[in-house]
């Protein structure tokens, strides 16, 4: 996983600590968002990926202050509150948009691109993103 996350953090410019607290943050949002079976078999092809969303998952969740706590209310999570704990996480939407990008390249490299469509299908609004 470490050569991922190398990777993921040189492609969107910021350290491997971020990249990997964004890298499981992004992944468990897609663990709990998309279509079970096809999410299930891109994490577990993604080597250290389980590790991963076992130890970030949870960070950056039911934080954002008054925003997060609107958007919440108004049933706002999904993509936009994924996007939102990045940001408090420090990222950019530049940043955010380019973690997208790779995390999916990365995906596809181990898991193929059959199941990343489907995964990208089932999350309501994702596919803008990557």
């Amino acid at each position: 996983m470490s050569e991922i996350v190398t990777r993921i953090a040189d492609s969107v410019g910021i350290s491997p600590e971020k990249a990997e607290t964004a890298l499981g943050m992004m992944l468990g949002f897609l663990q709990r968002e998309a279509a079970d079976g096809p999410v299930a078999r891109m994490i577990e092809a993604i080597p250290g990926a389980a590790e991963l969303v076992a130890k970030h998952n949870g960070e950056g969740a039911g934080g954002g202050g008054l925003l997060g706590g609107l958007m919440s209310a108004i049933g706002g999570g999904g993509i936009m509150g994924l996007g939102q704990q990045l940001m408090s996480q420090g990222l950019g939407m530049g940043e955010i948009s380019t973690l997208a990008k790779e995390t999916m390249a990365v995906a596809r490299e181990y898991a193929g691109a059959d199941v990343v469509d489907e995964v990208v299908a089932s999350v309501p609004g994702l596919s803008q993103f990557v």
